[in-house]
């Protein structure tokens, strides 16, 4: 098994696109990347510890590929904005890629220029590719939220943008 750390705007909404793949064994909704040890939602959420707001992915490569979890996220996200996505606003929300290995780091900087050289965007693309750093699981009612709160987690969704943007871009 190996991970995928994946950053996108509202842990929420990163979730669903990944969980019903083949060789999907867990994500997990959590944050990394900051300076604070075991960050709260509360504080994460005021932009001030660093951290990214992420889902971790276990996964089988044999079973789906580093490379098809990429393709996932790209189309969840708008790499142009670095200033959060969609109604979720902050660098807490900000796309970004971290990489557990070089060869994860090498796959997402090729996926990241091939997109950027596809024209797909008029703008540049700002998702950044970091090194993983420790990561945090959020608070168990953030897990599976979609699954919990079906009606928030619809709505929510809905208001945010993102559906309508996935439409138009991709």
């Amino acid at each position: 098994m190996e991970k995928a750390t994946f950053a996108g705007g509202c842990f929420w909404c990163m979730v669903t696109p990944f969980e019903e793949q083949p060789g999907i064994e867990s994500i997990v909704s959590g944050y990394t990347g900051g300076h604070v040890d075991d960050p709260t939602y509360e504080q994460v959420k005021t932009g001030t510890t660093g951290h990214y707001e992420v889902v971790e992915i276990t996964f089988d490569p044999t079973l789906f590929a580093y490379e098809r979890l990429l393709e996932l996220y790209w189309i969840q996200t708008d790499p142009t904005d670095d200033g959060g996505q969609f109604q979720d606003r902050g660098s807490q929300y900000a796309p970004a890629i971290f990489y557990h290995t070089e060869d994860q780091r090498v796959k997402a900087e090729q996926s990241r220029d091939a997109l950027a050289a596809s024209g797909r965007f008029k703008q540049p693309i700002v998702t950044k590719i970091l090194p993983a750093d420790t990561f945090y699981p959020a608070e168990e009612y953030h897990q599976d939220f979609h699954k919990k709160n079906p009606a928030h987690y619809k709505e929510d969704r809905k208001k945010s943008g993102r559906d309508a943007f996935i439409e138009q871009a991709w």
